[in-house]
C-alpha cells in the first residue's frame, strides 16, 4: 500500500512539473484595447476566456503548443508558442473588414442563445430572489475607494495644486466603508440599516453618497442602473430586440451552465452593456455576470451568486464595479458636486489594467432565506443606526471581508490633513446648500432667494434672510428676513422660531410673522418641496398684489417616509394696493381680516428615503407624487370677516425612458366655496406681460405657467388645469451642445361665481376651456434656450400676434 501511495505520488508531481502556465492578453491591432471574453484554445484540448481586462491565463502539457484565439468580428488567430514564450503574451487580433452586423445575421428564432434568453426572460419571476422568496436578510459589507494603486495618477506642474495632488497620488482621495444589515419581505421593498459608516476625512458622514445607486444589485430588473444612468438589462423584456446573444462555453460544475455572450445592436446605444452570462442549465437562473460598458468612461461590473439548495434559488454574494477614465469627459455625482474622470492620465497599455479610478466592493454576509422576520414598510429604505459613526475597530474586523492597504490606511491620515487645510467638508456643505437655495456660514444658511428681485410693483427689491442651522441647535431654530422695494418704497419684513419635538418623526412647531407682499389668486402648497432657480422669471411681470401681516403657528410631521404634513393656524390683516373692493352682505371691502386652519399632506408612495439623524433624505424620485391641502376660514374667530373653505388637489407624474426621453404631466384642481375675495381665488400662472406688440411681451418662460396667458385676464374659484410635455432625447451636435426639443401642451378650465361681487377690477371666466401648444429647444448656451408656445381654442384673441408667446428658457442645472 505504502509503495503505490508512493509510485502515486511520484508520477502526480512529474506530471504536475511538467505542465506550462501561459499568461497573457489580447488586443485590438489597430487601437490596442484589450478584449474581453475572447476565446482561447489550445491543440491539446484546454480553454479559457480573457477577463474583463483582455488577459488571460491557461495550462499545457507541454512545449510548443498551438493556441488558436477567436473573438466575434475579429479574424481567428493561429499562434505556435515555444519555452521561452510563457508570460506576457501579447495576442493581437485583426478586425474583420466587413461590419459587425453581417456576422451577427443569425436570426433570434434561430439562434439557440438568444431562445435559451428567451426562456430564462420568462422563468424570471422563479429566479428573482424578490418574486420568488417570502423574506430573506443578510449584512453586508462595502468599500468605495477613488484611484487605485498608482495607477491612476494626477499629473499637474501647478505648484498650487500639490496637496491635490499628494490626494490623489499618495492616498485615495476618497474612501468609505459600510456594513449595513438587509431585511425584505414580499410585497415590500428591501429595506436597509446602516450600522457601521465612516469616510476618510470626514467625521460624520456625507449622506448624499450614502444614498447613491451605483450599481444595480439585480440583473432580473428592466433597467440596469450605473451611477443613476440607466440601461436595458440583458433579461429585460426588450432584451432580445436590443441585445446580440452568443454562446461561448459550458461551464463543467455540479451546476453546469451556459456562458454566452451579449452584445448592443446597432443603433441601441442605450442599451450599451455587453458582457457574459452564466446562465444555471436546469433553472436557467444567473449563476454569474460580468458586464461592460465603454465610452466616456470605462465601466466593468461582477455579480456572483451561490446556491441555496433548501430555497432552490440562487442568491447574491458579491458585486464589484470599477470605474476607469473612457475617451471623454463624462463626470459622475458625489457629495452633489461632479468629479470627472477624464481628466486622469489614462494607460490604457497596461497588461495588469490596474488603472481603475472608482471601486466600489460588496460582499454579502449571514444570508438567511424565508425566515421570519420583522420588517416595517413605512420606514425609510435606507436608515442610519445611531451608533454608526462611533463603531470601533474591532467591530470592522469581524465583517471585512476587503482587506485594508497601506494605501488605505495612509488615505485616512492624508485625506484628514488636506480635508482640513482645504476646507473641503466646508465646501462640499456649500455645494449641498447651494442646490436647495442656501449659502452657509457657521451656524446661519443665507437664503439665496432674498438678495436681488424685481417685479413691476416692487420694481428692484433687495433683501438679506435665512435661518439658523444645525451649528446653531439641533433642537431650535431661527429664522428672518427683510426686503425693500425701490418702487413702491416700502418695506417688507418677516421673523420667527422653531422647536424639534420629535426627533424620529421630524416633527417641529414653528410661530411666524409676516409683513410682505402676495400676488393676487395664488395658491400655493404647505408641503410643496423647496425649489431653487438661480432666476424666477416670472416675478418680474407681476404687478398685481395684496399686502398682509400675518401671524402662524404651524406643525410640520413626517407622518411617515412617504407622507409628510403640515398643519397651519394663521390670522392674517389684508389691505389692497390697487382699486379693489370685495361686495360682500351689502358692504364694501378694501381691508378685511381671516383666520385660517390649513392642513396640507404629500405623498410621495414611489420615492426611497434615507433617514438621517436629522431629517429624511429623498434619494430617489418616484412617481407619481400627490399634493392635497384644505383650508377653513371663520368668520367670528379673532374678528375675521368671511368664512370660506379651499380644497387644493396636485398629481405629478413622470415617465422616464431609457432612452433619455421623458413624458411629465401636471395635473392640478382647485375649489373655493363662500366668502372669496378675488386675493384668495385661484389663476393659472399666467406669465404674458399686457403689452402691446410679441417683442415688448419678450421675457423667460416659467416651469408651469402658461405663457400665453395675460396677467389678470382670468380668476377662478373653480379651476382645473393639466400640463403635459415630451421631451426629445438630447440631440448631440459637440461635446458642449446637446440641446433638447420639448414638446408642450397645456389646459385650463374653470368658472367663478358673482363676478358682480369683484369691483374696479375686470377678469373672465375660464369656463369655456383655454389652450394652448408649443415647444421648448432647451440648453442651447449656458442654460439658456428658446420657448415658443400659441394660443387657440374658445379664447383665440382677434390679432394672431397676441395669440404668440416667444421667449427665452433658463434651465441651468449646477
Amino acid at each position: 500500500m505504502q509503495s503505490r501511495l508512493f509510485c502515486l505520488l511520484f508520477f502526480t508531481h512529474f506530471v504536475l512539473l511538467s505542465q506550462v502556465n501561459l499568461e497573457g492578453i489580447v488586443v485590438d491591432k489597430t487601437t490596442d484595447e484589450p478584449l474581453s471574453f475572447a476565446t482561447i484554445k489550445t491543440n491539446t484540448g484546454s480553454y479559457a476566456l480573457t477577463s474583463v481586462k483582455g488577459t488571460f491565463a491557461i495550462r499545457c502539457k507541454s512545449h510548443p503548443v498551438n493556441l488558436t484565439i477567436s473573438y466575434l468580428g475579429y479574424q481567428t488567430q493561429i499562434i505556435e508558442l515555444t519555452e521561452k514564450d510563457s508570460k506576457n503574451i501579447k495576442i493581437e487580433l485583426q478586425p474583420k473588414e466587413e461590419p459587425l452586423d453581417i456576422i451577427k445575421v443569425n436570426s433570434v428564432n434561430n439562434n439557440l442563445a438568444s431562445r435559451i434568453i428567451k426562456e430564462a426572460i420568462r422563468k424570471k419571476k422563479l429566479n428573482n430572489p424578490q418574486k420568488v422568496l417570502n423574506s430573506y436578510s443578510y449584512k453586508s459589507y462595502n468599500k468605495l475607494k477613488i484611484t487605485e494603486d498608482n495607477q491612476a495618477r494626477l499629473n499637474t506642474i501647478d505648484t498650487s495644486n500639490v496637496e491635490m495632488k499628494r490626494l490623489i497620488n499618495d492616498a485615495h482621495s476618497f474612501l468609505s466603508e459600510k456594513i449595513s444589515f438587509h431585511q425584505f419581505k414580499k410585497n415590500t421593498e428591501e429595506k436597509e440599516t446602516i450600522l457601521a459608516t465612516r469616510m476618510t476625512g470626514f467625521e460624520e458622514p456625507i449622506y448624499n453618497v450614502l444614498g447613491i445607486k451605483i450599481q444595480s444589485n439585480s440583473l432580473y430588473e428592466e433597467e440596469y442602473t450605473i451611477f443613476n444612468n440607466k440601461y436595458i438589462s440583458p433579461l429585460s423584456n426588450r432584451a432580445l430586440r436590443n441585445y446580440y446573444y452568443k454562446i461561448l462555453d459550458t461551464t463543467q460544475t455540479k451546476t453546469p451552465a451556459f456562458v454566452i455572450l451579449f452584445q448592443p445592436r446597432k443603433s441601441k446605444s442605450f442599451a450599451g452593456l455587453e458582457g457574459v452570462l452564466h446562465v444555471d442549465i436546469k433553472t436557467l437562473a444567473i449563476q454569474k455576470a460580468i458586464i461592460e460598458l465603454r465610452g466616456e468612461l470605462n465601466v466593468m461590473a461582477k455579480h456572483d451568486f451561490k446556491y441555496f439548495s433548501e430555497a432552490k434559488n440562487w442568491f447574491p454574494i458579491s458585486q464589484e464595479i470599477s470605474i476607469r477614465p473612457g475617451n471623454g469627459r463624462q463626470k459622475i455625482s458625489l457629495f452633489g458636486g461632479q468629479i470627472s474622470v477624464g481628466r486622469l492620465a489614462n494607460d490604457q497599455k497596461s497588461f495588469s489594467g490596474n488603472n481603475d479610478f472608482l471601486i466600489s466592493k460588496t460582499d454579502l454576509l449571514d444570508i438567511e432565506l424565508n425566515t421570519d422576520i420583522i420588517a416595517k414598510s413605512k420606514q425609510a429604505s435606507i436608515k442610519i443606526d445611531p451608533s454608526a459613526t462611533s463603531r470601533p475597530e474591532s467591530y470592522w474586523q469581524q465583517y471585512r471581508t476587503s482587506s485594508i492597504t497601506q494605501k488605505d490606511l495612509n488615505s485616512f491620515q492624508v485625506v484628514d490633513s488636506i480635508v482640513n487645510a482645504q476646507k473641503i467638508e466646508r465646501k462640499i456643505n456649500v455645494i449641498q446648500g447651494f442646490n436647495s437655495g442656501y449659502y452657509p456660514v457657521s451656524f446661519f444658511d443665507f437664503d439665496l432667494t432674498y438678495p436681488i428681485k424685481f417685479n413691476n410693483f416692487e420694481g428692484l427689491r433687495l433683501g438679506i434672510g435665512g435661518q439658523t442651522n444645525s451649528k446653531f441647535s439641533s433642537r431650535f431654530r431661527l429664522q428672518g428676513y427683510f426686503a425693500y422695494g425701490f418702487r413702491d418704497k416700502e418695506s417688507k419684513y418677516g421673523f420667527g422660531g422653531g422647536v424639534l419635538l420629535n426627533k424620529n418623526s421630524n416633527s417641529w412647531l414653528n410661530v411666524n410673522y409676516t409683513d410682505d407682499i402676495k400676488e393676487v389668486g395664488s395658491f400655493l402648497y404647505l408641503t410643496d418641496r423647496r425649489v431653487y432657480s438661480l432666476f424666477e422669471p416670472r416675478l418680474v411681470n407681476i404687478d398685481f398684489y395684496y399686502k398682509h401681516r400675518t401671524w402662524s403657528t404651524s406643525l410640520q410631521k413626517q407622518i411617515f417616509p412617504k407622507l409628510l404634513s403640515e398643519t397651519q393656524l394663521s390670522i392674517s390683516n389684508i389691505t389692497q394696493t390697487d382699486s379693489y373692493l370685495f361686495s360682500n352682505d351689502n358692504e364694501l371691502f378694501s381691508a378685511y381680516k381671516t383666520a385660517e386652519a390649513t392642513l396640507a399632506l404629500r405623498w410621495s408612495p414611489f420615492s426611497k428615503f434615507l433617514k438621517t439623524p436629522n431629517n429624511y433624505k429623498e434619494i430617489t424620485d418616484g412617481y407619481p407624487k400627490i399634493t392635497a391641502q384644505y383650508t377653513q376660514s371663520f368668520k367670528g374667530v379673532l374678528g375675521s370677516d368671511f368664512t370660506y373653505s379651499k380644497i387644493g388637489l396636485k398629481a405629478e407624474y413622470i415617465v422616464n425612458r431609457i432612452n433619455q426621453s421623458r413624458t411629465s404631466f401636471l395635473f392640478e384642481a382647485d375649489i373655493a366655496s363662500g366668502d372669496v375675495p378675488l386675493t384668495h381665488l385661484y389663476h393659472a400662472y399666467p406669465n404674458a406681460p399686457t403689452e402691446e406688440k410679441v417683442f415688448q411681451r419678450f421675457s423667460v418662460a416659467g416651469r408651469r405657467t402658461f405663457e400665453t396667458m395675460f396677467f389678470g385676464e382670468f380668476f377662478s374659484d373653480k379651476l382645473a388645469t393639466l400640463q403635459v410635455k415630451h421631451t426629445i432625447p438630447p440631440i448631440r451636435i459637440a461635446n458642449w451642445l446637446k440641446p433638447e426639443l420639448v414638446l408642450i401642451t397645456r389646459y385650463a378650465i374653470g368658472d367663478v361665481d358673482d363676478l358682480e361681487s369683484h369691483q374696479n377690477v375686470e377678469f373672465s371666466s375660464l369656463n369655456q376651456g383655454f389652450q394652448e401648444s408649443g415647444f421648448e429647444i432647451n440648453k442651447l448656451f449656458a442654460g439658456f434656450g428658446l420657448s415658443f408656445a400659441y394660443r387657440y381654442g374658445a379664447y383665440h384673441l382677434p390679432r394672431i400676434e397676441d395669440n404668440i408667446s416667444f421667449k427665452f428658457t433658463f434651465y441651468l442645472k449646477l
